[in-house]
């Protein structure tokens, strides 16, 4: 099978090698167990009858991610029956200093730090280079039936995604 990623995502115009297949809108979201800052287990089933949206990103401390989920937490606080997942590979105990830091209260941060597989079933773990086994930035919108409504690899890492258009799948 083609991966419709494959040399499509890059790091400062660097190809990034992305473990697992990309997901797809239409298809069943892949369960998953993460954990929160408070370190309590998350799963897909978790927020089970609300839209998700699922926002992948390298890690809370650099500029693109802080900024963009600065911007997820002011939007969050719009959207009715949606929850907003912002999913890393940074530790729990960095994710609460830094949401406690930013004042983010809207989003739920989650960390991935445990295993790989989250990172492989969404096709956003990276595969050596410099960020290797951290996630590559994306949005999925899973609506309440567990189905992608929206899917989006950001193409370039360093980039924002396409907040409108995950915001308007999620309101759909």
């Amino acid at each position: 099978m083609s991966d419709v990623r494959t040399g499509a995502v890059t790091l400062k115009g660097n190809p990034v090698d992305l473990a697992g297949a990309a997901l797809t809108a239409g298809s069943a979201a892949p369960d998953f167990t993460l954990q929160t800052n408070g370190l309590e287990d998350v799963t897909l089933e978790s927020s089970a009858g609300k839209t998700r949206i699922i926002a992948t990103i390298p890690s809370l401390d650099t500029s693109t991610c802080h900024a963009e989920t600065r911007n997820f937490n002011v939007h969050a606080g719009e959207l009715e029956n949606v929850e907003v997942l912002v999913v890393s590979m940074d530790l729990p105990f960095g994710q609460k200093r830094w949401c406690g830091a930013e004042g983010v209260d809207s989003v739920q941060t989650l960390s991935a730090h445990r295993c790989t597989k989250f990172g492989e079933d969404y096709g956003v773990l990276i595969k050596g280079g410099p960020l290797d086994r951290c996630l590559a930035r994306a949005v999925f919108v899973i609506g309440a039936d567990g189905t992608l409504k929206h899917v989006e690899y950001v193409p370039e890492i360093a980039d924002h995604p396409d907040y409108d258009a995950a915001l308007a799948a999620a309101k759909a």
